[in-house]
């Protein structure tokens, strides 16, 4: 609706015969972009970096849940991968983005 209105008042302020300023066109397609970066755009980089942080923090004996919702603890972190103790004597190493969430112990560090 915005830029509908934007058109007709960029229409309105021309004279008649007299061609429509090129930049008043270009006013709705900018202002579209500025809401998809606020909207779309700058939330989902803050989650990736959040996320990246979160990765990078991972410590032997946190509690964690993987992107297909297996939970387990983790029992030793590589460079790249962490292996994760699922179950008595099951251990499964994944890659450190697929880390959903991390928990960490509060009572075992108290």
């Amino acid at each position: 609706m915005h830029s509908t209105a934007l058109f007709l008042l960029a229409q309105a302020a021309t004279p008649a015969g007299a061609a429509p300023n090129p930049i008043m066109q270009f006013v709705p397609l900018i202002f579209i972009f500025v809401i998809f970066y606020f909207l779309l755009i700058r939330p989902q980089q803050k989650k990736a970096k959040d996320h990246q942080k979160l990765v990078a923090s991972i410590q032997t004996g946190d509690q964690v849940v993987t992107n297909a919702g297996i939970h387990g603890v983790v029992t030793n972190v590589k460079e790249t991968t962490v292996l994760v103790r699922v179950a008595d004597n099951v251990k499964l190493e994944f890659d450190r983005a697929a880390i959903a969430t991390v928990t960490r112990d509060t009572e075992k560090s108290a």
